[in-house]
């Protein structure tokens, strides 16, 4: 285990990563332009996504791989529908809704660098994890539309109800300081993260409809790229792997170590939310990770899993969006305050991820299926 620390602390792509933490935290001017950035990300996609279609190529849809997909799909529900419960207990339930969506999902970076760990360690991991990064997304995302819709159904200001708890809907929120911002690497855009009041959100939007929520969650072009990317890589083939081995291959751990750095940056900048957050979330961004980890690696080993499968199958699991979701939620529960979710996602549950989770999760998957 701490081989495997020391030897994640030491990759260069995860060093880069805190060298734009260190560089953001000291306010320095370093930036990478916007349209790096999102290309940065889109490239990330595609070559995940086409690395997967080759893996899928090989293997095909085997027992395996329903087991990993059937797996995904349950973690996906059931999740945001325990973590609604905690939640609800001690914040309001739009925030609890739109949390519990967050750490639902999935992120796709934390997903990449894992990946990066399994292959350097010689394991294999087949590629119908990609489709299961896929299929997280979108039930987080409706579940948690569906329990804050739910919410409203019941009452627009204040509820004393539900799953044996006090659910807080009308909390003294703080007033949104001036400001306040956070970016999202979703379509290349800067969402603003300050705090919002009750039943509105900075443009005065209304809820998305479910329909509305669906066709958001379905089309995302985050979504659609790594989908895409991955039939091309299965269809391709061998030849196909070959011919974009340059691209794929050579330069991918490069242009991870350049976009970790952006991140880097991106969380030092999210940081300075934490005081909006509070202790209690603090201490659920960071101990959450490990028990949906738990949670996954349970139920890998119980159904025989890999160890590059059933440590791609946690780290899944224990990451939160802070990509596709937020833009979703953003509008589908403009009540819940974006300073909440995406800092948590970014700012403490990323870091702590990449950081020692993977590592953690690798050790232990390697003794389950040892």
């Amino acid at each position: 285990m701490n081989s495997d620390v020391l030897d994640s602390l030491t990759d260069p792509a995860v060093l880069f990563f805190f060298l734009g933490l260190f560089v953001g935290v000291i306010k320095s001017n370093l930036e990478i332009p916007a349209p790096i950035a999102k290309f940065l990300s889109l490239y990330l996609l595609m070559a995940i996504g086409f690395k997967g279609g080759q893996a899928l190529s090989d293997t095909g849809l085997s027992g395996d791989a329903l087991k990993v997909i059937g797996a995904a799909i349950f973690l996906a529900l059931i999740i945001p529908a325990i973590w609604f419960v905690v939640l609800s207990r001690r914040i309001n339930a739009f925030d609890a809704s739109a949390i519990a969506a967050t750490y639902g999902s999935v992120s796709a970076v934390t997903f990449v660098v894992a990946s990066q760990f399994v292959a350097d360690r010689g394991e294999q991991a087949g590629g119908y994890l990609t489709v299961a990064l896929v299929l997280m997304e979108s039930p987080a995302i409706v579940m948690a539309v569906l329990l804050a819709t739910w919410v409203r159904s019941q009452s627009g200001t204040n509820l004393s109800t539900g799953f044996g708890s006090r659910l807080i809907l009308n909390e003294e929120l703080p007033k949104r300081k001036s400001g306040s911002q956070a970016e999202t690497l979703s379509s290349g855009t800067s969402h603003t993260a300050g705090d919002t009041q009750v039943a509105t959100n900075e443009h005065g939007a209304t809820p998305l409809s479910i329909k509305e929520v669906l066709h958001e969650a379905f089309t995302d072009g985050a979504h659609l790229l790594l989908l895409g990317s991955m039939l091309i890589g299965a269809i391709s083939g061998k030849s196909g792997g070959e011919a974009m081995a340059p691209f794929i291959n050579n330069i991918f751990k490069g242009l991870l170590a350049f976009f970790l750095l952006e991140m880097g940056l991106l969380v030092a900048r999210q940081l300075r939310e934490v005081r909006d957050v509070g202790p209690f979330l603090v201490g659920f961004g960071v101990c959450v990770p490990f028990v949906n980890a738990a949670m996954a690696l349970l139920l890998g080993g119980a159904l025989g899993l890999s160890v590059g499968d059933l440590t791609l199958l946690a780290t899944l699991a224990s990451s939160g969006s802070y990509i596709v979701v937020p833009a979703v939620i953003r509008y589908a529960i403009p009540e819940a305050r974006p300073s909440r979710y995406f800092t948590l996602a970014l700012g403490i549950t990323f870091p702590i991820n990449v950081a020692i989770g993977i590592p953690l999760y690798y050790t232990v998957a390697s003794a389950i299926a040892g």
